[in-house]
């Protein structure tokens, strides 16, 4: 037997808070779902794309607090945003992303609507860590900017990025922030060691902050690469600088973690460094 909808709002022609039958609020995406719809009409469920319920009683209340900023249109394009990044990932968010996107687009629309300037001291490396995502949240701030005619700048896809990469790796935004800055600060440290300057565009670059943001992942979550003490013996000798800086490194990581690494992730850092130094030699 099909199920039934209880229209209560209309948010836009693809989004509508509806009712089911055991009287729970739920969200429904769907295209031209809310096309020539009112409240208190009935939607089947064979029309439903995707629906969306808040199951955690403090998330629900969260959400409810947000509504307050958001207008229904907007409301409705941000439910889109979201169900454009689980259609793109192929993914079940974690209901935690509709509190924390949500209440971050709220306010980077408010800053923009009031003329602020917006910095994400971040982009790049984001952008190089995780280019799949970013092109998803790419994607999304087109959506918004669509949608309800505004300009959010290239630095909230960075943003977006973050919250895409945190709701799925479970980690919370705050420790993928200190990641970005951590791999910043490394960038500089190895461009001053080296007395080099990486193209931020280049994939040197790109491979260069995977590699930190892999060796930092790793590092955080206790997962020690096997070591090879015959290969850091040569390498010590046929690579000292790049060596000592390989060490550097990695105990400036473990201090910021305040975690310890195998000494295996010497060897694969040195590589890494080398291979760049060679990408500037034979440019």
């Amino acid at each position: 037997m099909s199920v039934c909808y209880t229209i209560k709002k209309v948010l836009n022609n693809n989004v509508l808070i509806a009712k089911n039958p055991d009287h729970t609020e739920v969200v429904l995406l769907g295209k031209g779902i809310g096309f020539n719809k009112t409240r208190g009409d009935l939607i089947s469920e064979g029309v439903v794309e995707k629906m969306f319920i808040l199951k955690d009683e403090q998330k629900q209340k969260q959400y409810k607090s947000l509504i307050n900023f958001m207008d229904e249109k907007l409301m409705g394009t941000l439910q889109q945003a979201i169900y454009l990044i689980s259609e793109r990932t192929g993914c079940t968010l974690n209901e935690q992303i509709h509190i924390g996107l949500t209440d971050h687009l709220i306010f980077a629309i408010k800053r923009i609507r009031e003329g602020y300037n917006v910095d994400n001291p971040f982009l790049q490396e984001t952008k190089a860590m995780y280019p799949e995502y970013f092109k998803i949240a790419q994607e999304v701030i087109d959506l918004i900017n669509k949608e309800i005619d505004i300009n959010l700048p290239i630095e909230e896809v960075g943003f977006v990025t973050l919250h895409i990469v945190s709701n799925l790796s479970m980690e919370v935004v705050s420790d993928v922030n200190k990641f970005s800055q951590i791999i910043k600060d490394l960038v500089i440290y190895i461009e001053e060691y080296l007395k080099i300057e990486i193209d931020k565009e280049s994939i040197h670059y790109s491979r260069l902050v995977r590699h930190l943001r892999f060796l930092i992942d790793r590092i955080f979550h206790g997962n020690s690469s096997e070591e090879s003490p015959a290969l850091g013996i040569i390498l010590k000798k046929e690579y000292p600088v790049c060596y000592d800086l390989a060490w550097k490194i990695l105990k400036s990581i473990q201090a910021s973690l305040n975690k310890q690494a195998s000494e295996a992730e010497v060897i694969y850092l040195t590589l890494h460094l080398e291979r760049l130094v060679q990408s500037k030699i034979n440019k």
